[in-house]
């Protein structure tokens, strides 16, 4: 135990390990944030169309060779955010059926155009770690700390400024309208934040689990909790408490990071799951 611990605090000391301490806890922290949101407004996979989209566009920007793909990735999901909100509204295709569209064909237009134009030599190797971050929260250069950052702090800093109107929409979209708030507005607020989150998060757990940053921490809190806020707060502690020891686990076992991190949310949201049995029997 104290050789692991020695270990641990070894592995802090080098820059690339605390770039991925900050990175996780902060996209930890903003997935949780509107995680909450999604989930009651049976939304909670338009976050796994969009990393798919990401996937798709992370594809186009290496056949183009450009050195910085973020902006592409940002653009193209946010792009895809939108559509897919105006598509989610159209009578003749429903919001998941426009979800699975969009996540089906961005993910094999994705694989498809790696396939036909990649200079890699390793192109299974690409795949594995664009869909799982397998090892590129471990490689995160400078430039692309502070961009998180910077992303991350307008993401806290929309949800906390439209907070009652992201509340209102959540729970009665139809009451927020009768009151004049412009649910569709806030509908494409909503959108174009998750898009930012879903780019921010793929070099944390990759585009296939995305979703599980965004859905676990929920779940867990909702187990317990039945306030918005409480249920919200919640989710954002146990979100960066995983994070932070999903990462930790990982550089001191060497698995990988996504995983891990994923591995330890299902691992909160059974314990939640098993207290609220207990707190439910206490309550009676």
């Amino acid at each position: 135990m104290t050789e692991m611990f020695e270990k641990l605090l070894m592995y802090l000391e080098y820059p690339f390990v605390q770039y991925a301490l900050v990175v996780g806890v902060l996209i930890a922290l903003c997935s949780s944030l509107l995680g909450v949101t999604l989930v009651l407004k049976r939304y909670s996979f338009i976050g796994d169309g969009l990393s798919h989209v990401a996937f798709c566009a992370i594809a186009i920007a290496g056949v183009l060779n450009f050195t910085n793909d973020m902006p592409v990735v940002l653009f193209f999901t946010v792009a895809s955010a939108v559509l897919l909100l105006r598509t989610g509204q159209n009578a003749k295709i429903k919001g998941d059926a426009a979800i699975a569209m969009i996540s089906v064909g961005s993910l094999a237009m994705g694989y498809l155009i790696m396939n036909m134009f990649s200079n890699s030599s390793n192109l299974s190797g690409d795949v594995c770690t664009t869909l799982f971050g397998s090892t590129s929260i471990l490689t995160l250069t400078k430039t692309e700390v502070w961009l998180c950052i910077v992303l991350s702090i307008a993401v806290v800093t929309i949800f906390i400024l439209f907070y009652h109107k992201i509340f209102a929409v959540t729970f009665d979209e139809k009451f927020a309208k009768a009151t004049g708030t412009n649910s569709n507005a806030y509908n494409l607020l909503i959108a174009v934040v998750i898009a930012m989150i879903i780019v921010l998060a793929m070099n944390l757990v990759g585009s296939l689990l995305i979703s599980a940053l965004v859905i676990f921490p929920a779940l867990s809190a909702m187990r317990l909790f039945k306030s918005f806020r409480s249920v919200t707060i919640c989710s954002a502690i146990c979100s960066v408490c995983c994070s932070l020891v999903g990462i930790l686990i990982s550089v001191t076992a060497g698995t990988p990071v996504g995983s891990t991190i994923v591995a330890v949310d299902i691992v909160v949201f059974l314990a939640f799951w098993s207290a609220s049995f207990v707190v439910g029997g206490v309550r009676q």
